[in-house]
C-alpha cells in the first residue's frame, strides 16, 4: 500500500461507537462525566476502535531509535554512541522506559529505523534506512524517498501490532540530538521563530542552547523547507524517528489502534501526520505536558489536551507509557462499575 493510499483510506472516527460509549458511561453510577477527560478519552478510544467494547489489556511502547547527523555540529552534551546502547539496552528491557512499561503491563517494541551503527540484539526491530541522518548545517538530513520510506516503517508497524492483537499502543523514540531536528521541523511546520521552539534537550549549558539555535536557524534559512509539506520539511531537516512516528501515527488511524502521544517529538510527528492527513487529529490522544518549550505550541496547533502534567523531558515513550494506568483504571469502571438501575439509584439528570 502506497502513502497516497493509505491518506485517501484514513476513516472518520465511528460516531456511533462513540455515542454508545457516552451512554454507558452516563448510565454509571456516578456524577455525569466524573472522570472528565478519562471519560472523553475513552469515548473517544471507543470511536478509533469502532466499538464500545473497551479492552485496553494488550499494551505496547513502540521506541523509534535514531541517529541524527547534526550532532556533529555540538547540539548535544553526548555522542552518538548513546543511540546505540540505549537502543540494545531497549531490546534487553533494562532501558528506563522498560521498567515503567513492566509496571504498566506493557511490552517494549524498539526498532533500529537508523541507528548509525549496528546494533546488536535480538530484542530490537530491524528496520534501518540509514546509518543516522546527514548533517542538515551541511546538507539536507536525507532524499525525499527516504523520508517516505521511513514513513512508511512507522504505518507497517501500527498495522503489525493490529495484527499481534494489540489494543493500544504509546509511542517513544530514542536518538542523541534528535530535539535538534524537531526543533527545526517544528519551527518549518509552524512558521515559529527558532529561539521559540528550542530547548536544551537532555541538558545543554546556556551557550550549548545558542548554539543549537544558531545551528537550526542557519539550516532553515538555507534549505528553506515547505511549511505545507511535511515531508519536505521532514527530508531536509527531521530525522528517521520522527518520520516512522509519523508513519505511526498514521497507521495507527487506519487500522484503528488507538496510539497514545508522548513528549514534543512524538507531538512534531503528530503535527507532521495530521498536515499529512487532516482526518488523524480525531484520532491524537496527548499524554503529557513536555518541558521543552515548543511543547505548548504543538499542543495548541494539534488541539489536544494532555493529562498529565509532571514536567517530564525523559522521552522513550515514558510519558505515554504513565497514561496506560490511567486508562486501565477508567476502562475498569466503564466495564465493570454499576450502573443506576443495578444500584436503584434515580439517573442524575444532564443539566440543561
Amino acid at each position: 500500500m502506497t502513502l497516497e493510499q493509505v491518506l485517501e483510506q484514513i476513516p472518520p472516527l465511528d460516531a456511533e461507537a462513540m455515542a454508545r460509549a457516552k451512554y454507558h458511561w452516563d448510565a454509571l453510577a456516578k456524577p455525569l462525566h466524573g472522570l472528565g477527560d478519562l471519560e472523553d478519552t475513552l469515548v473517544k478510544i471507543a470511536g478509533i476502535r469502532r466499538t464500545p467494547v473497551m479492552d485496553l489489556r494488550k499494551k505496547a511502547v513502540i521506541v523509534l531509535c535514531a541517529d541524527n547527523g547534526v550532532v556533529e555540529e555540538g547540539v548535544s552534551q553526548t555522542g552518538q554512541d548513546v543511540t546505540r546502547i540505549i537502543t540494545e539496552n531497549l531490546g534487553k528491557g533494562t532501558s528506563t522506559v522498560c521498567h515503567m512499561a513492566r509496571a504498566a503491563g506493557a511490552d517494549v517494541i524498539p526498532v533500529d529505523i537508523g541507528v548509525a551503527s549496528e546494533v546488536h540484539s535480538r530484542g530490537v526491530l530491524h528496520r534501518k534506512i540509514a546509518y543516522g541522518t546527514k548533517n542538515f548545517a551541511r546538507q539536507p538530513a536525507m532524499t525525499r524517498a527516504q523520508a517516505v520510506q521511513a514513513i512508511g516503517v512507522g504505518i507497517e508497524i501500527a498495522l503489525l501490532c493490529r495484527e499481534q492483537g494489540y489494543d493500544v499502543i504509546a509511542t517513544g523514540e530514542m536518538g542523541i540530538g534528535n530535539t535538534t531536528s524537531t526543533a527545526a521541523v517544528t519551527a518549518a511546520l509552524l512558521h515559529a521563530p527558532v529561539e521559540l521552539v528550542t530547548g536544551r534537550g537532555s541538558g545543554l549549558t546556556s551557550e550549548g542552547l545558542v548554539r543549537k539555535i544558531q545551528v537550526v536557524t542557519r539550516a532553515l534559512e538555507q534549505w528553506q523547507p515547505d511549511q505545507h509539506d511535511p515531508i519536505d520539511i521532514l527530508s531536509k531537516v527531521g530525522g528517521y524517528d520522527l518520520c516512522g512516528l509519523t508513519g505511526l501515527f498514521l497507521g495507527g488511524a487506519l487500522c484503528g489502534l488507538p496510539t497514545i502521544m508522548d513528549g514534543v517529538i512524538s507531538a512534531a510527528a503528530a503535527l507532521c501526520a495530521v498536515r499529512l492527513c487532516p482526518a488523524v487529529r480525531d484520532y491524537l490522544i496527548a499524554s503529557h505536558h513536555t518541558a521543552e518549550p515548543a511543547g505548548v505550541l504543538l499542543e495548541q496547533a494539534l488541539g489536544v489536551k494532555p493529562m498529565i502534567d509532571a514536567n517530564m523531558a525523559l522521552g522513550e515513550g515514558t510519558g505515554a507509557v504513565l497514561l496506560f494506568g490511567m486508562l486501565d483504571a477508567a476502562a475498569s469502571l466503564y466495564t465493570n462499575g454499576n450502573t443506576f438501575d443495578d444500584s436503584h439509584i434515580e439517573a442524575y439528570q444532564p443539566l440543561s
